[in-house]
């Protein structure tokens, strides 16, 4: 086993230890009354979350806070830094030459619209935190992307296999608007905890809140409990 295989075995074993329980118990596996409509999801929940609707991946909308940075993949870095072990730098060979997965998760928008089964393809979150070794004092990350845009999340939810790094939708690169070169999809929550254009995962020791977060958004986003504001 080389030395980034070694590394990465070791990190996932640790935080799968730490954090295990945790994860299973988040909502969006665990709730024993899920809110929704339709046949059971691959985590059991309902397709569809309430006050959603189904939209297929041509009606795809693009929602924006702001302007769409132009970011090649050649410029693109993600930083990994704050409570943790070991910070790094990835650029684009370095995340290519990590564990690619390939798999079809749920797109669930606040704004009240779904995409279903879309394929994704990139590389686990847990992945680059198992190579940065979060410190034991730490408990949330924050996403930051190129264009200003900041989420939280609890290190739970971001070490979910489903939340990933990523840089293919349906096998195609990822285009501007949904965030080229690389984005973090959160299938489990709602989507804007997840950044486009992610250029920084920052590891810190307590919550603190995104842009929408502190504007009167959830700062938890649960589809299954229409969890979308304060």
């Amino acid at each position: 086993m080389d030395d980034i295989q070694r590394r990465l075995a070791e990190g996932r074993a640790a935080l799968r230890a730490r954090f295990g329980e945790a994860m299973a118990r988040t909502p969006s596996l665990a709730d024993p009354s899920p809110q929704g409509d339709g046949p059971r999801n691959r985590h059991g929940m309902p397709k569809e979350p309430p006050g959603q609707n189904v939209f297929t991946q041509k009606e795809w909308p693009v929602l924006e806070w702001g302007e769409q940075p132009v970011i090649t993949a050649e410029r693109w870095k993600l930083t990994v830094d704050g409570c943790c072990e070991q910070p790094l730098t990835v650029d684009w060979k370095a995340l290519q030459a990590l564990p690619q997965v390939d798999l079809d998760a749920d797109f669930h928008c606040v704004t009240g619209w779904s995409i279903l089964d879309v394929a994704f393809g990139g590389v686990r979150v847990e992945d680059v935190l198992a190579l940065c070794r979060p410190a034991a004092e730490a408990t949330h990350v924050m996403f930051h992307a190129y264009d200003g845009y900041s989420t939280n999340l609890p290190l739970e939810e971001a070490l979910k296999p489903d939340v990933l790094l990523c840089h293919a939708i349906g096998g195609k690169p990822l285009t501007r608007e949904r965030g080229a070169p690389v984005r973090v999809v959160t299938p489990q929550l709602y989507a804007w905890k997840g950044a486009k254009w992610v250029n920084r995962i920052e590891l810190m020791p307590h919550d603190r809140r995104g842009y929408w977060e502190i504007r009167g958004y959830s700062n938890t986003g649960y589809p299954w409990r229409d969890d979308r504001m304060w």
